[in-house]
């Protein structure tokens, strides 16, 4: 239990067992190391649906629908009726209905919510997705659902809508909740919270460019913020466990039109079922 004034450790542990693996494969061979930590990088974690959601989930009229960039079928939700429509993006090991405290505010507030679970998330298929596809699902469920007033996303879900944004996505506003930024920064974490040694964070980026042939520095979220010309809040807390929260400024510096505001002990997922959180989101989106 955490204990009243006490900041909650929300960060996802990863087992003994694969930190093992991941430092006997080391020992044997970096490259072996690398395709490990990639594969795991890509692999999201599945949760069951918490009973705080499934109220959402019961009453979403649900679909599946491709996405022809990738190939891949997920799971679209629509909740609430309204034709003002916001679209949700749940971040890494998220679902659909993760923004629910968010959704039922605003369905509250006259609007409705599409969102969706991201492949391999959820009820959408396949076993492993990186950001690209995250980007690909949103701008088509705007071909086929929009147009959206507003876009608000969580960690992954906010760098996902700041890149799709910059390649289309057409909204009023947007908010972001505890995104992350620098590709390298994110890789340099997850090698650290593996035990591996740092170099192979760079390796594992020089995997992926050569696999996708893309930068991926190009999908940071700072970087695209400079392409953003709406207005956008981002939202991150300062006790965040999972994306420091200089993330957070190092975005706001690269945007036109920004807002920042830092909450305190709330982490990377408390933060979303917050009501004076909530509560900034809908005064922004709403003046």
């Amino acid at each position: 239990m955490t204990k009243k004034g006490e900041i909650p450790n929300q960060s996802l542990q990863i087992p003994k067992v694969i930190t093992r693996t991941a430092k006997l494969l080391q020992a044997i061979s970096p490259k072996l190391a690398t395709l490990f930590a990639a594969k795991l990088f890509t692999t999201p974690l599945k949760h069951r649906i918490p009973k705080r959601e499934l109220h959402m989930e019961q009453n979403s009229r649900q679909q599946k629908l491709r996405v022809p960039k990738i190939n891949k079928a997920i799971n679209v939700y629509h909740y609430g009726e309204s034709k003002n429509k916001i679209l949700l993006v749940h971040g890494w090991s998220g679902r659909g209905t993760q923004l629910v405290k968010i959704a039922d505010e605003l369905i509250q507030k006259g609007f409705s919510t599409i969102s969706f679970d991201a492949p391999a998330h959820g009820k959408s298929g396949s076993k492993t997705t990186l950001m690209p596809e995250f980007i690909a699902s949103i701008l088509e469920i705007e071909k086929q659902f929009g147009p959206f007033e507003f876009a608000i996303g969580h960690s992954l879900g906010g760098m996902s809508i700041l890149n799709a944004i910059k390649e289309g996505l057409s909204v009023k506003k947007a908010v972001i909740i505890g995104s992350g930024d620098i590709i390298q920064d994110i890789l340099d974490d997850f090698v650290s919270k593996l035990e591996l040694k740092p170099e192979t964070a760079s390796m594992m980026k020089t995997h992926f460019e050569k696999k996708f042939g893309v930068e991926m520095e190009s999908y940071s979220a700072s970087f695209a913020a400079k392409s953003v010309e709406i207005p956008l809040l981002i939202i991150h807390d300062k006790h965040d466990d999972e994306i420091e929260v200089k993330a957070a400024h190092n975005i706001h510096r690269n945007l036109k039109k920004g807002e920042i505001v830092i909450t305190e002990k709330l982490g990377h997922r408390k933060i979303l079922g917050d009501k004076k959180v909530i509560e900034t989101m809908l005064n922004f989106i709403s003046n």
